[in-house]
């Protein structure tokens, strides 16, 4: 059995018959993990271990772990901070900066590795223009050589720890107001503005980025629909003309702003045509079950496949993190990160 294009979500803490099942069809090829599937770390190891049981090839295992507001497993865990933190630094020691920022996402790929998580869905590449609420302190910067060099750091330090990288939410969330988790944002501006967007991407491509995630935004200068369900933008600007050969995720396709463009089979379907390898579907375990009934399985491409395996984690987590030197130091550095004084946005920002 190959590993399908669907990444799915299990409702608690440990797994139900009915996850069992839904696990078991060939569609699917990965779970996403939330908060409420986290008690402990003990748990979360068992629970992991359990979906890897359950399949060979083994079902890959991801969560959003970027720290800041978006960190779904904090007791037990380094309390990580948003990547603003790493961009404030920078502005003010540039090799200091990219130095914590390999180590924060070294740190924060171990201490998934340890309890059976392949990857998270890290980091947010997008340019903090001061207008998105949901992307604000996630970015690492307004600048796009700064978020160029933090997220090479970034990428480079989960490559350390064995894991692989996803750059989001492409082409760039960061210039909308609307949140596409409860809206469809619109983007109007043409390509050729934004290129400071693209840069983070050109320079993690050319360093072997495994994966991108695409972007429930309309860019409209450019096509009618958003990103991750845009051939133009996915076979065309991601992966002809920016030589993008890794795994392509569409945003979570029960999100708002996909929803605009026909039922959840249709945007499988319209995902899938514009060349995206993985489509997590989360939070609707209905829609869930109708792609599982309706949804062609199609032929299995090597290429999408290869890109998919090459998402697993490699080699095996230190034995004892606590007991590890350079993860207690990079503890401590963090920790400093939290005691520094707020960062305040200024209408020079804005």
């Amino acid at each position: 059995m190959s590993l399908g294009p669907l990444m799915v979500d299990i409702a608690g803490t440990e797994l139900t018959p009915e996850d069992v099942g839904v696990l078991g069809h060939p569609l699917i090829g990965s779970v996403l993990l939330f908060s409420r599937n986290y008690r402990d770390p003990g748990q979360i190891a068992g629970l992991t271990s359990a979906i890897r049981a359950l399949r060979t090839p083994q079902l890959l295992v991801a969560v959003d772990h970027e720290g800041g507001r978006v960190q779904r497993f904090r007791e037990g865990f380094t309390r990580l901070p948003a990547l603003r933190a790493l961009g404030r630094c920078f502005d003010g020691d540039r090799r200091e900066a990219l130095e914590l920022t390999r180590a924060v996402a070294r740190l924060m790929a171990w201490e998934l590795r340890a309890v059976g998580v392949d990857f998270s869905f890290a980091p947010c590449v997008d340019l903090d223009y001061g207008v998105s609420e949901v992307i604000g302190d996630r970015s690492f910067h307004r600048d796009p050589e700064a978020v160029a060099a933090l997220s090479a750091a970034y990428v480079f330090g989960m490559r350390d720890a064995g894991m692989a990288a996803t750059a989001k939410h492409f082409p760039g969330h960061g210039a909308v107001l609307t949140d596409s988790h409860v809206a469809l944002p619109v983007d109007r501006r043409p390509l050729v503005d934004m290129e400071g967007d693209m840069r983070p991407y050109r320079l993690l491509i050319e360093n072997h980025l495994a994966a991108v995630m695409a972007a429930h935004v309309v860019y409209s200068a450019v096509d009618s629909l958003p990103a991750s369900l845009s051939r133009r933008w996915i076979s065309g600007i991601l992966r002809r003309e920016l030589g993008f050969h890794g795994c392509v995720f569409a945003d979570d396709l029960s999100m708002a702003g996909a929803a605009v463009f026909g039922d959840v089979v249709e945007r499988a379907r319209l995902a899938l045509a514009a060349g995206c390898d993985v489509l997590p579907v989360c939070n609707d375990r209905t829609a869930v079950v109708t792609l599982l009934d309706r949804l062609e399985a199609g032929v299995v491409d090597p290429a999408s496949q290869a890109s998919l395996v090459r998402m697993r984690a490699r080699g095996a987590p230190p034995a004892d993190l606590a007991a590890d030197r350079e993860h207690e130091q990079t503890v401590q550095r963090i920790a400093r990160l939290w005691d520094a004084p707020p960062l305040v946005l200024t209408e020079e920002r804005s």
